[in-house]
């Protein structure tokens, strides 16, 4: 996705990107960047289909038929659902300094994540668990391309996410602003059940597939957990031990402030 500078809601014109799928349709609906769904004609109507329709119909997002073939084109793996969106306004560095964040936030570092996939499911973690934003490397890391955007099943789209091309002084410009940088590495004595979370504003890093933490990410955070591996499994993928770090970890120590009425589940084969 091109790079765009801007205040949150922002967009870029110059380019619409489609996505494939009832939940990323959904998913876009819901967070106001759908420009137009298109469905399959002859699709079998699901409840994830009636609940996108009633969707579009509240936020006056046009429903458009048309030939499975035509949808075959214009992206992979649709099942029956294309949708264009809005693209948002990517944030960088300096709107760190001035992000109006809240006393409670948590902010989710992606140290090199470079799959799309991993990006995309250690997003879905994110905002499941309320992150105010995620921040990732503009170099040697995955973009928010619809892939990622598919794998977080529209999570990216909700999520303010600011694209950075230096962690180490992202993380210090996070820690002027006040938060507590607690990087994830197996290699720390101190596991997340030894001592609690800190209070207030809480950054959490995880590092890349391959290597973790690069040196200056590990030097940059105020302390260094690790998830205790019970099993015979050496250790999870990232996306994985970010959402084990989020639960287990940083969500009990602060207040719940995500709105009450949101239900908790798992992915459904209805919901692509």
């Amino acid at each position: 996705m091109p790079r765009a500078r801007g205040a949150r809601g922002d967009v870029t014109a110059s380019e619409e990107p489609v996505l494939g799928g009832r939940r990323p349709a959904l998913e876009a609906v819901r967070a106001g960047r759908a420009l137009e769904v298109i469905v399959a004609e002859g699709i079998r109507e699901t409840q994830a289909l009636r609940d996108l329709r009633e969707a579009c119909r509240e936020a006056n997002v046009p429903v458009r038929e048309r030939a499975r073939a035509v949808l075959d084109r214009m992206a992979p793996a649709h099942h029956g659902v294309v949708v264009r969106v809005r693209v948002a306004a990517e944030l960088g560095e300096r709107e760190l300094a001035t992000w109006p964040f809240g006393n409670d936030d948590v902010v989710v570092v992606l140290d090199g994540i470079v799959d799309p996939h991993n990006l995309g499911a250690a997003a879905r973690s994110a905002e499941a668990a309320g992150a105010a934003m995620l921040i990732t490397r503009v170099r040697r890391a995955a973009s928010p391309s619809a892939a990622a955007v598919r794998a977080s099943a529209g999570a990216l789209l909700h999520l303010s996410h600011a694209r950075v091309a230096n962690i180490p002084r992202a993380l210090a410009r996070l820690q002027a602003a006040g938060f507590f940088v607690v990087g994830l590495d197996e290699r720390s004595g101190t596991s997340v059940y030894d001592e609690p979370c800190p209070s207030g504003r809480i950054a959490v890093v995880v590092g890349s597939e391959a290597e973790g933490l690069s040196r200056l990410t590990r030097l940059a955070c105020d302390a260094l957990v690790s998830l205790p591996m019970r099993g015979r499994v050496g250790s999870l993928n990232a996306s994985a031990a970010l959402a084990a770090v989020l639960y287990a970890y940083v969500l009990p120590s602060r207040r719940y402030t995500r709105s009450a009425g949101r239900r908790s589940s798992v992915g459904r084969a209805s919901d692509l």
